[in-house]
């Protein structure tokens, strides 16, 4: 599968991004978070066009596009990721968990059925959290890809390979100038601070058998 990691969607829709990602033969786009804060009752009324302009760029490569924003519900302000594929709206995930009471809380967590396979979604801070990964991992994620906001330091490394190890399953990573792969072992296939950039990424999962023992408990 190809990949193309970029900073946001702006320059996608009108081609004004590197030759490789002009050639429209990636299957999944991601792109880090808009600087517009979007607020969905400002989309319904049409004075703003954030999720129009996802699925159009989905439709112009034809491919799958995960990107991040911050979504405005009546003052309610989430991290969140939009999903399109081939000019429609799939869904858009919210970040479950909220630190510092910088923004709220959402309660989304989704697996997206997609030509590439199962997609789960990690909004932001959810990384910090292995339950999140684990859960889209249990419900039979193919790819979990992760949209962040913000720098990028080694704990995100540390906490990627760590949980596609745990999982077995492969996770892809953008964020604020910076991307990353990690293959279903574990292994740190790519990163790199050069956005945009393009990768070919292979579909894996690992599955091993885990027996444990454990003190039988009668009850009386």
């Amino acid at each position: 599968m190809r990949v193309c990691f970029v900073e946001n969607l702006g320059g996608l829709e009108k081609g004004e991004t590197s030759g490789a990602v002009k050639n429209k033969t990636e299957e999944l786009t991601l792109a880090g978070f808009s600087a517009q804060e979007i607020c969905y009752e400002k989309e319904l009324k049409g004075e703003s066009r954030f999720f129009e302009q996802a699925a159009r760029v989905s439709k112009l490569h034809k491919n799958l596009v995960v990107c991040g924003c911050v979504t405005n519900t009546h003052g309610h302000r989430r991290k969140s990721a939009l999903v399109a594929e081939n000019g429609r709206i799939l869904g858009v995930s919210d970040a479950t968990h909220a630190i510092d009471g910088e923004v709220s809380s959402g309660a989304n967590l989704r697996v997206y059925e997609t030509k590439i396979g199962r997609v789960g979604v990690v909004v932001a801070e959810d990384l910090y959290f292995s339950e999140v990964l684990h859960s889209l991992a249990v419900c039979g994620s193919e790819w979990i890809v992760c949209i962040c906001d913000g720098g990028v330091d080694c704990i995100h490394s540390a906490l990627l390979r760590a949980g596609a190890f745990e999982n077995g399953v492969p996770i892809l990573f953008c964020a604020k100038g910076y991307c990353m792969v990690v293959g279903a072992n574990g292994d740190l296939r790519l990163a790199s601070p050069n956005l945009p950039i393009c990768a070919e990424i292979k579909k894996e999962k690992e599955y091993h058998l885990v027996e444990t023992r454990r003190r039988f408990f009668r009850r009386k």
